[in-house]
């Protein structure tokens, strides 16, 4: 697992870059954390780092908003309003090779959904917020040691105890 600390939008906009920088293709990242912890400011800069131009729409209502980037597509999830998982039928993502998966309040979703190869835990953390990355399986193990060794990070401050 890693931590930082993320004190204002720009380090949300840096983290964002650099995950971005050294995503595989066909990534899930699943996004946790209370509602104004900062997912879909993680996701609206992690999809302009990858060219992403124009409005970039939190799909509250819509649950999914697609976006065309260089290997594909990126899919932007929020799942807070559905009731089950079983809602996602309707969604028609089962044969989709997305570039990437963002996918907000992923619990809701359970077994309905590829598994991560990350997982971000943010939370409000002073003025700031916090950034908690675990790795699932070899890929993600692998992208979560080159966000790691980007010297870009090493700009955040150290995250608190």
């Amino acid at each position: 697992m890693s931590r930082w600390h993320l004190p204002d939008e720009a380090a949300t906009q840096l983290l964002a870059q650099v995950l971005a920088a050294h995503q595989p293709n066909g990534a899930v990242v699943h996004l946790l954390g209370d509602l104004g912890a900062g997912k879909s400011t993680l996701a609206r800069a992690w999809l302009r780092a990858l060219g992403v131009t124009g409005t970039v729409r939190s799909p509250t209502y819509t649950l999914v908003e697609r976006y065309p980037v260089d290997g594909g597509e990126a899919l932007h999830l929020d799942l807070y309003r559905i009731g089950d998982a079983g809602e996602l039928d309707f969604l028609g993502l089962d044969d989709i090779a997305a570039a990437l998966w963002l996918v907000e309040w992923p619990e809701r979703g359970a077994g309905a959904l590829p598994a991560p190869h990350l997982q971000i835990a943010l939370a409000i953390d002073g003025i700031g917020r916090s950034a908690a990355l675990v790795a699932g399986g070899a890929i993600g193990a692998d992208w979560l040691a080159a966000v790691e060794s980007d010297p870009r990070l090493s700009s955040l401050p150290e995250p608190k105890p």
